[in-house]
């Protein structure tokens, strides 16, 4: 069983699994020290979560982005780059959307399609401005994507306030009911969750994740620039494009996870004051999931049902839902340290670890 699961994450199995166990442990703790009772805390959490149709159907939907946003950062990885800007690709992404669905009047069927094509290519864009100041002038992606983060969500204001806000509704304009990516029957099935087709759009981009980058000459190159760029040029790569192109991608695939949730989600502009945290959720996605694609669709599930089924915890064990940034955060510090993890295993395991084993 371990085999399979290392075969789908492309990694040990041993560190996310234990590092979700001692997250969730020290909640547990954290709670106890509070007063409160974990049992039934995270009993809640799992029937918040799968306690009726409804609930599983908005479990779904806040699973939804994270999966983009989590394929975006892991996408950039394994190229060899750090898109810490999965955030502004994702508000980009709204804000194309956005502008198609107020500002353009057509079918259904060209006008859906529309939307989601230019808000992916909004996002796409933005990654791609960090790619290109990195090929053309060295500047280093992290500091390029954080700085970007802010831009797109000032800029996404700027033009929501003086382009498409609704006079004295302080909001934008109702986008068209042409425009919406949801799924009908679906809704209704969930009764009236919000179901819409980012859900099959993530999946089929996980396929996309591992065909391309796997099972493709092009997405050969990119890992290949990734992992020595020096190599790659020796054999003809072009390194530069190279980096524009992984950006774009990285930025489409952050840019979806914005457009489905204005079209399938809010139907109108969801462009706040603040940041959403999908973007930076992604990081976290990502990192659980080892930057494979699988194993990011597994971590996003965790992070999802673990964000939605908070609300659970504070109505049926009156846990406040920031208890579950706590576990999210736990989980986190182990992934990323996982020599913490080697060694309580062997503590645990004394003898257990046989000649030339790698835990």
């Amino acid at each position: 069983m371990n085999k399979l699961i290392k075969a789908i994450t492309g990694g040990s199995a041993i560190v996310p699994i234990v590092a979700i166990i001692l997250g969730l442990l020290v909640g547990a703790i954290i709670m106890l020290i509070g007063g409160y009772d974990p049992i039934l805390a995270y009993r809640s959490l799992i029937n918040k979560v799968f306690g009726n149709p409804y609930d599983f159907g908005e479990t779904l939907t806040a699973i939804t982005p994270l999966i983009f946003t989590g394929l975006s950062v892991a996408f950039a990885f394994r190229t060899g780059l750090f898109n810490i800007g999965a955030e502004g690709q994702y508000i980009m992404g709204m804000t194309g959307a956005t502008i198609i669905g107020v500002s353009v009047h057509l079918p259904w069927y060209i006008h859906a399609p529309l939307a989601v094509i230019v808000g992916a290519l909004f996002g796409g864009f933005w990654g791609m401005i960090a790619g290109y100041l990195k090929a053309a002038r060295g500047v280093n992606e992290v500091i390029t994507t954080i700085m970007l983060n802010w831009i797109a969500l000032h800029l996404a204001n700027y033009i929501v306030n003086d382009y498409l806000l609704e006079p004295g509704k302080g909001r934008s304009y109702m986008i068209d009911e042409s425009a919406s990516v949801t799924i009908g029957w679906l809704s209704r099935l969930l009764e009236d969750a919000r179901m819409h087709w980012g859900m099959l759009i993530a999946l089929l981009a996980v396929v996309f994740f591992y065909v391309f980058l796997w099972r493709t000459k092009q997405g050969y190159e990119l890992r290949v620039v990734g992992h020595n760029p020096d190599a790659a040029k020796y054999a003809g790569i072009n390194v530069n494009r190279g980096v524009v192109k992984a950006m774009f991608i990285s930025g489409v695939l952050a840019g979806l996870a914005g457009v489905f949730q204005v079209l399938g989600v809010f139907l109108n502009q969801a462009v706040s004051a603040s940041h959403t945290g999908h973007g930076f959720d992604g990081i976290a996605v990502a990192l659980l999931g080892g930057n494979n694609p699988v194993g990011v669709l597994l971590g996003a599930i965790l992070f999802g049902s673990l964000s939605y089924g908070a609300a659970g915890m504070s109505f049926g064990a009156d846990v406040p839902p920031e208890i579950i940034r706590i576990v999210i955060g736990t989980v986190i510090f182990f992934v990323a340290a996982p020599g913490i993890i080697r060694w309580i295993i062997k503590r645990r395991l004394p003898g257990k670890k046989s000649k030339g084993e790698v835990i």
